[in-house]
């Protein structure tokens, strides 16, 4: 479980609160993160209570209930709903999770919603993800090679080599690894974090590519590969049960052996 912390110089206050509507006989009270640049206030935390009757079964569905049928004001985002895209992502019940993906049953009590941990908030449940972003494209995520593609074909893998990509490319960037590393919130100016390492191995282990050198290279760093100190809460609060230590201890050994 990761435990949410707060933004720098800021106090969480209690909000408003929204009754269960007359006559709900199945309801469950969310407890929501909110703030927001304009106004001025400190963060606070609105509680709704719900008729789970009028929602889906997962909280993306409670959220969006909440938006359209209770308070037009709450920010988040969403797309896919098919734990695809990752942009729901949030902290749910203390543990980073997409909320497409997370059902309202498996929360015992009230359900305690916030943003991505040690992240700059936006506003409510948006993050600020621009330096994740930003860390994501210094890997240079794409196939780089010494020949030109072939014109009347792709270029071509054995089984084995294609195998090795699995458990790498599912990532969908929604950075709930990232955010629950405690070394990233404390280095996150220069460590990379768990889902940028997991990609950039993806393209180190593609048979594909020609600049695996290069890229270890580049990791070649006190901060950017080794602030990771296994601490595994990457892989146990990833949405799509892939390893993101596995890929960095992966990385390491890599280091390893073309120094000996």
């Amino acid at each position: 479980m990761v435990e949410f912390a707060l933004p720098k110089n800021s106090k969480i206050q209690k909000g408003h609160s929204y009754p269960a509507p007359a006559g709900a006989t199945r309801t469950k009270t969310f407890k929501v993160y909110r703030w927001s640049p304009d106004d001025g206030e400190n963060p606070r935390t609105d509680e709704y209570t719900i008729d789970l009757d009028k929602c889906g079964p997962m909280v993306l569905d409670a959220i969006i209930h909440i938006k359209n049928d209770i308070d037009s004001t709450l920010t988040f985002r969403r797309s896919c709903r098919e734990g695809i895209c990752g942009s729901c992502a949030m902290n749910i019940d203390g543990t980073n999770t997409l909320a497409c993906l997370k059902p309202i049953e498996d929360i015992k009590g009230d359900a305690k919603i916030y943003p991505l941990p040690h992240m700059e908030v936006v506003k409510d449940l948006v993050p600020d993800l621009t330096h994740a972003y930003a860390q994501y494209a210094s890997v240079e995520p794409w196939i780089k090679s010494e020949e030109l593609p072939p014109p009347d074909k792709e270029r071509l893998q054995t089984p084995e080599e294609r195998a090795k990509l699995d458990g790498l490319y599912e990532c969908i960037l929604c950075f709930c690894c990232t955010t629950s590393c405690p070394s990233y919130w404390w280095n996150s100016d220069r460590y990379l974090g768990p889902a940028t390492l997991l990609q950039a191995y993806r393209w180190i282990a593609d048979s594909r590519d020609d600049a695996k050198g290069e890229r270890l290279d580049d990791l070649e760093d006190p901060f950017r590969l080794y602030r990771c100190h296994t601490i595994m809460n990457c892989t146990n609060t990833c949405p799509k049960g892939l390893n993101p230590a596995k890929a960095i201890a992966e990385t390491k050994k890599l280091m390893v052996e073309r120094q000996g």
